[in-house]
């Protein structure tokens, strides 16, 4: 019936502006006012959710002012606007048929019972290897998985659900989460295509978890969820600057989750603020019977991590900086590294510079050993609990990918899948080796020995380098990356925006001891109070150099 009202669209524009004049409570600090923004990019202008937050859309939900359905369809609008059309963003690879109608039912639930907590309604965007027990699919972003439903939703999304979130759609990635070629593009997989950056779309999102960061990033979500085993959250989180948090493996449940490998997998909350992912983390963790990581030894679980937002988290805070060459970083970064430990200083902190980490690039191989051992058993374990899959192994897989090859290797092969089939089981003596080299060097000889050395709470480093070009023809060229010690480890990283390159964004990570989330989180909110580095991104089709020669676009 709309389409047949003239008037619909006006009427439609109008209650879009009167909502974005009540927003300002839900807007983060870098929101600018509304006649700069139309001014800066006037086909944006009018979206009133840009750089909304988690407490933000509780004020409007609570105060009468919007409900969970309007949110819910104010964001699948954006997604068709943006994603779908227009800038061809590319990030979310289906929506929830059924998410209005659950927002409908979490608003009457609002009004006879009141919210269950801080995510009652705000709608959620999940990554494409995250089981869903519903209309959506869940792929890994491999055809071969497409029309085989799983039988439960994962863990982490029951556990989303029963906080009252909606589950807003399912989101591209780089296909088995980056794990198939040694020459793979980044955010590419044969079901969702190619993932753009939102600061210049001929930019690469980072993998694997592409699709959530890049909907974060241009406001197509509030927040989102990714998975991580080595770089898949925190790389991405920094190329399309925001907020992105890897757990300690074990703190949130892997069950249901498309597996690489069981030694090193966790899923994570990514969003613009640290206060929304300690929002977003409280309502993942939590112990899984069918994840025996999560009732491990030592695992400390908290109800609301949001406990830990301290104002001046920063003071007293012992600091040690990671500067080693192991890592790649071009000296254009610099600047970025030391603006963050000049704040920190001035926040309170003291700053250790730098501090030494011998083993640091010592695991490299058999890291990759572990991940070739790990993804065979991992994936052929979850394969045979996937009812009507039509891969049962690694082979099958590969097989298939052959058949398929117009549409699953356009572009890259699937050399590392091939190199995975032939490994053996887990009793085999190179996997044990190469596990137990992994856990040592990076963990007792690794970031426990340097933090005990030095009396530190957490360590500081570049996460990685601005966003390379998309290249479908030679695959991806990283500019620096640190993920590799803490995903090794199995430790807890986060990462935040620290500065910009060029008008792209680089963030910087925290990385702790094992469960250490809680400080991480303080350590990061008061950084990313103090450098207030966030800003959303323009859709550009390319980076802007003539605006940032010009003092015009954002810059180091």
């Amino acid at each position: 019936m709309e389409k047949n009202h003239r008037n619909a669209p006006l009427i439609r524009l109008a209650i879009i502006v009167a909502l974005a004049m009540t927003l300002g409570i839900a807007c983060g600090p870098s929101a600018e006012p509304p006649s700069k923004k139309a001014a800066a990019k006037p086909v944006e202008a009018i979206f009133p959710l840009e750089e909304a937050t988690i407490a933000g859309l509780q004020e409007m939900m609570i105060s009468g002012k919007s409900t969970s359905e309007q949110l819910v369809k104010l964001y699948l609008e954006r997604i068709d606007k943006v994603d779908q059309g227009g800038s061809g963003l590319n990030a979310v690879i289906q929506k929830n048929p059924d998410a209005l109608a659950i927002a409908r039912e979490l608003d009457k639930e609002r009004k006879e019972k009141g919210p269950r907590g801080p995510l009652h309604g705000v709608p959620v965007l999940i990554k494409d290897n995250i089981d869903t027990a519903d209309q959506m699919e869940t792929t890994a972003g491999s055809l071969a998985l497409l029309g085989s439903r799983p039988a439960k939703d994962a863990f982490v999304v029951k556990r989303l659900r029963e906080a009252g979130a909606v589950i807003l759609g399912k989101t591209n990635l780089s296909e088995w989460a980056n794990f198939r070629s040694s020459r793979s593009t980044s955010g590419w997989s044969g079901r969702g295509g190619q993932t753009k950056n939102p600061y210049a779309l001929d930019r690469n999102p980072s993998g694997s978890s592409s699709g959530t960061a890049a909907a974060v990033s241009a406001n197509l979500v509030t927040v989102g969820i990714g998975t991580e085993t080595d770089g898949s959250i925190v790389s991405p989180s920094s190329c399309c600057g925001i907020v992105g948090l890897k757990p300690t493996v074990g703190l949130v449940s892997r069950s249901g989750i498309v597996p690489i490998a069981h030694s090193q997998d966790t899923a994570g909350p990514m969003a613009r603020t640290v206060s929304d992912a300690a929002t977003l983390l409280g309502a993942m963790a939590g112990p899984d019977p069918n994840d025996p990581a999560t009732q491990q030894n030592g695992v400390h679980f908290f109800q609301d991590y949001r406990d830990f937002l301290k104002p001046g988290g920063l003071r007293g805070a012992r600091i040690g900086v990671l500067r080693a060459k192991a890592f790649n970083f071009v000296s254009r970064l610099d600047p970025v590294l030391q603006n963050a430990i000049d704040v920190m200083k001035r926040e309170g902190a003291e700053v250790i510079d730098p501090v030494e980490f011998p083993t640091l690039g010592k695991t490299d191989d058999a890291e990759y050993e572990v991940l070739l051992y790990e993804f065979k058993a991992d994936l052929e374990t979850y394969f045979a609990a996937r009812p009507g899959a039509a891969v049962r192994t690694l082979e099958d897989l590969i097989a298939f990918d052959l058949k398929n090859a117009d549409r699953e290797m356009p572009f890259f092969g699937q050399e590392i899948v091939e190199q995975a089939a032939k490994k053996g089981p887990l009793t085999d003596k190179s996997y044990l080796e190469a596990l137990a080299k992994c856990r040592e060097l990076m963990r007792e000889k690794g970031i426990d020995a340097v933090l005990a050395a030095h009396k530190l709470d957490a360590l500081i480093v570049l996460t990685n380098g601005p966003a390379h070009m998309t290249d479908l023809v030679n695959g991806d060229s990283f500019s620096g990356s640190s993920s590799s010690p803490a995903a090794v480890a199995g430790y807890p990283t986060i990462t935040l925006p620290a500065g910009w390159v060029f008008g792209l964004p680089v963030g910087i990570s925290f990385i702790g001891k094992a469960w250490s989330e809680p400080e991480l989180i303080r350590l990061a909110f008061g950084l990313e109070q103090a450098l207030g580095m966030r800003k959303a991104p323009r859709l550009l089709s390319t980076v802007d150099l003539k605006g940032v020669l010009k003092g015009v676009g954002p810059q180091q």
